[in-house]
């Protein structure tokens, strides 16, 4: 991928299917893309599964009730393990979610944890990379498994300070959102670059944004339109 950034489908493709779900992950890796990002939470007997929010519409807390009454009730929403077969031989960043502001967190770390035996199990740790809002739970991670690339995901935040703290840290790659780089592209690549990371932008759906952060040497792009975005790089 040296000739362009990496084109992940912002939890599968979500504009062709149900988002996080195997449907939505099967249908990026027919538009082209290079792989997904996706969202991992537990349920209360700790089960990693993919969803964005902490609740599941008209059924409630993912936390709150065990894997059987979610698979039985909500059968869409698949585990962690269903989704990394499904994505076999593509890039997948999965985020950590349970935050520690969210109604769901997770100070014991079983969300790392089962990320971690899930990539470990698969030899995929070169295929995969783990990102989280919160460096805490990315602390986590590298202290169960250091072999794992991880990111910190930022909002409205500048990149320059993001890229001091995520280098503090040993971190491989950040995310910054879109806003915080498109008023100066090249800039917030070259603050990160020269620090040894990698970016990946999130969430970027317009073909000249696309375009301006290809330019720009961005590593890889977080869209919801897979097949725009590879349409905008060729």
């Amino acid at each position: 991928m040296a000739t362009r950034p990496l084109v992940l489908g912002h939890r599968g493709a979500p504009r062709r299917a149900r988002e996080n779900t195997l449907e939505a992950f099967t249908a990026a890796r027919t538009l082209g893309a290079d792989g997904v990002e996706l969202d991992v939470r537990r349920t209360s007997d700790g089960t990693a599964v993919i969803h964005h929010d902490p609740a599941v519409e008209g059924y409630g807390l993912i936390v709150s009730r065990p894997f059987a009454e979610l698979r039985a009730e909500r059968p869409y929403v698949p585990t962690l393990v269903e989704a990394l077969d499904t994505l076999t031989g593509l890039f997948v960043n999965i985020e950590m979610k349970c935050l520690p502001w969210e109604p769901d967190p997770d100070p014991e770390g079983q969300v790392a944890a089962a990320v971690a035996a899930a990539v470990s199990e698969r030899r995929i740790t070169q295929q995969v990379e783990v990102s989280s809002f919160d460096l805490g739970a990315l602390g986590v991670m590298r202290s169960i498994d250091a072999r794992i690339p991880i990111g910190w995901l930022t909002f409205g935040q500048p990149v320059e300070p993001a890229v001091a703290a995520a280098v503090d840290r040993g971190l491989a790659w950040v995310h910054p959102d879109r806003a915080a780089v498109m008023a100066d592209p090249a800039a917030a690549m070259r603050t990160a670059h020269e620090r040894g990371l990698r970016v990946a932008v999130w969430t970027v759906n317009e073909p000249d944004d696309v375009r301006a952060l290809a330019a720009a040497a961005v590593d890889a792009l977080i869209t919801d339109v897979p097949d725009v975005a590879l349409a905008a790089l060729s």
